[in-house]
């Protein structure tokens, strides 16, 4: 009997044992309430192959304000001078497990790249700036790209160059007081301009002699007005950012013009910007004399209407 009692009360017990326990009503209640799980917002990382005796260089929109390296098998920094290019090559030879890097640039951009070793990694400059203009995920060399020079700020070549090729094709002159002439030689200033912290110095120089005006070089620097033989001479000079053309000769009976890229600058009234046109094997030399108040009446570029 106690053996017909024991097998009848199993399936009874084994009912009782996949009963799910209960859960207080409060519990049960915040439970329900818990937010759907949102998933992560991930960044799919670029795909990058690197080799041993080559260099790779990725350009970036904008500078590179942050790198780290995954390990030791790969070197990165940026070029000298240049803060959105990035070179990268492996360390060591023929390195077998992938590794990583990550950049984050000066307008917010996070970039993700998995890195392995290749003898033959195909692209050698990569050009970060066009792939995401065009919305795309991978990269892909190209054949051209745009450096951000550190003197030059975060204005890219390209804008500093459409300013200057804009001035140099409309052509107008505004400053009609700043000139140099003599032994058949005349400079003079036609324009100043200005934007985003730059100055854009507009010239012409022309030759009324049937000798080419070759220029040896062009200097800007700042001086004193009134300098006695009893004073030290006060001078800073000022290094151009750029020029529009490399303009080395003024042909016989012909004219010349350009433009020069200087950081934006303001001088006292005891001191004034000189430039110098220096002659190469001659003694042809010009210097204009720029007041303060020529300064401070430079033209903004944004009137100019450009395209930007």
């Amino acid at each position: 009997m106690a053996v017909i009692f024991l097998l009848a009360m199993i399936p009874h017990y084994a009912r009782a044992q996949v009963q799910p326990a209960e859960i207080p009503a409060d519990t049960a209640k915040a439970v329900k309430s818990l937010p759907p799980e949102v998933p992560y917002t991930t960044i799919a990382p670029f795909e990058l192959r690197v080799t041993y005796d080559k260099t790779t260089h990725l350009i970036f929109p904008s500078a590179i304000r942050y790198m780290d390296l995954g390990n030791e098998h790969i070197t990165a920094e940026k070029v000298e001078n240049v803060d959105n290019v990035l070179r990268i090559k492996a360390s060591v030879k023929d390195f077998t497990e992938e590794t990583n890097s990550s950049v984050i640039t000066e307008d917010g951009k996070f970039y993700n790249f998995n890195i392995r070793y290749s003898d033959y990694p195909g692209a050698l400059v990569i050009n970060l700036s066009r792939e995401r203009r065009a919305g795309k995920d991978s990269i892909t060399a190209t054949g051209e790209g745009e450096a951000l020079f550190k003197e030059l700020g975060s204005d890219a070549p390209a804008l500093s160059r459409l300013v200057m090729e804009t001035i140099y094709k409309r052509d107008k002159r505004f400053v009609h007081h700043i000139a140099s002439e003599s032994f058949g030689i005349r400079v003079q200033l036609k324009g100043i301009y200005t934007l985003n912290g730059k100055l854009f110095f507009y010239m012409q120089v022309s030759n009324a002699t049937n000798i080419p005006f070759s220029i040896d070089f062009i200097s800007f620097k700042v001086v004193d007005k009134k300098v006695s033989k009893r004073t030290v001479i006060q001078e800073r000079t000022i290094e151009p950012l750029g020029e529009y053309l490399e303009l080395s000769e003024v042909a016989g009976t012909s004219s010349e013009r350009n433009v020069y890229l200087l950081e934006q600058l303001t001088i006292p009234d005891d001191k004034v910007l000189v430039i110098e046109i220096f002659e190469k094997n001659g003694g042809r030399h010009q210097v204009l004399n720029i007041e303060n108040e020529d300064l401070i009446k430079a033209r903004l570029v944004k009137d100019m209407h450009l395209n930007f």
